[in-house]
């Protein structure tokens, strides 16, 4: 029997065939994920000790990363006993995933191309979640694909999503095309660890780019339902887009107990853009410069949350101080086609 040890004491063997991310979650474990397909880097843990092998590509490590003895845990299995450093976030309750049955409450187009959609659960069907987690939806057919929950958990019967038509995507195709309300569908969740961690007086950050911003609302939201002795410093929110029309959504509305600045920032912007123009990381880092008690959290496209952790880190944030989930295309293990 393999055993997978932790530098902060933690002990659990792996399971026959199973990645480290999926034996330490079988033992009962926390260990940080989003993607589990080896293309973000949130499962990223450090072999101290002992021998791994590859079961997918890894992707969201840099060759540096990979000389340095980082791995993903949801893409490596051990060959031998194996000592890792890894982010405990057992302190964190993390709900039971199940599988629940839901129903279309409502849709509603935000933008031509993106639209809300409002699940309903039976009364003793309850889900639970952080504001920032995501589920699997499970289509008639038996297609499955994971949105980010847009919506705080004060409301347990009920999750928002945000929805971006993907040219040719199967579950876009029903979304924009067949779906009604009222139609019965199945909900998987919640998954994922990117959620709000200790903030008391600390300068939060977020990035988003298209539908990234859906998860944001959620922990906006969920702001406003903490003591004000938890509350942040100051909040400020970086909304990438290509047009106007990818802004769907108007934050600036919000009423918040903490000093908060709404950023959108176009790439591609028409002659009468007033705003700030280019990329929400190159934006914030032309304004920013001192990280002092500074958490980020990006959401959205690899590439920006990749580009945004290397310039960030490089500037002098901490690397355990950016947080994400990226949205990546849909494939076998994770497919988060109505996000990207």
């Amino acid at each position: 029997m393999v055993m997978i040890k932790t530098t902060n004491g933690l002990s659990f063997s792996q399971t026959d065939g199973e990645s480290i991310l999926k034996s330490s979650e079988m033992a009962g474990f926390s260990f940080p994920y989003s993607c589990l397909n080896g293309r973000c880097s949130s499962c990223k843990c450090r072999v101290i000790d002992g021998q791994t092998e590859v079961i997918g590509e890894e992707l969201g490590l840099s060759q540096k990363q990979k000389k340095s003895g980082w791995i993903l845990g949801c893409v490596r299995r051990a060959l031998s006993d194996i000592t890792i450093e890894v982010t405990d976030i057992g302190k964190f309750d993390l709900f039971q995933i199940r599988t629940l049955p839901c129903k279309i409450d409502s849709m509603t187009f935000l933008a031509q191309d993106v639209i809300r959609v409002c699940l309903r659960f039976p009364p003793a069907s309850k889900i639970e979640y952080h504001p920032g987690q995501y589920v699997d939806v499970i289509g008639k057919n038996i297609e499955s694909r994971s949105y980010s929950i847009a919506n705080a958990s004060d409301d347990r019967n009920r999750v928002e999503l945000h929805i971006k038509k993907v040219p040719n995507g199967i579950m876009s195709e029903y979304w924009f095309n067949d779906a009604r309300e009222g139609d019965l569908l199945r909900v998987r969740g919640a998954l994922g660890t990117f959620f709000l961690r200790d903030l008391a007086e600390k300068k939060l950050i977020f990035f988003a780019t298209g539908t990234g911003a859906a998860p944001v609302k959620a922990m906006l939201e969920g702001l406003m339902n903490i003591p004000n002795s938890e509350l942040p410093a100051s909040v400020d929110f970086y909304w990438g887009g290509r047009t106007r029309s990818d802004i769907y959504f108007k934050f600036s509305e919000f009423e918040f107990p903490f000093r908060f600045n709404f950023v959108p920032v176009l790439s591609r912007p028409d002659p009468d853009w007033l705003g700030k123009v280019g990329y929400v990381q190159n934006v914030f880092l032309s304004e920013n410069s001192n990280f002092n008690k500074t958490e980020v959290y990006a959401c959205g496209s690899d590439a920006m949350i990749r580009s945004a952790r290397d310039l960030l880190v490089k500037s002098g944030l901490s690397e355990g101080s950016f947080y994400s989930d990226a949205f990546v295309p849909s494939s076998p293990s994770i497919n988060r086609e109505g996000n990207i």
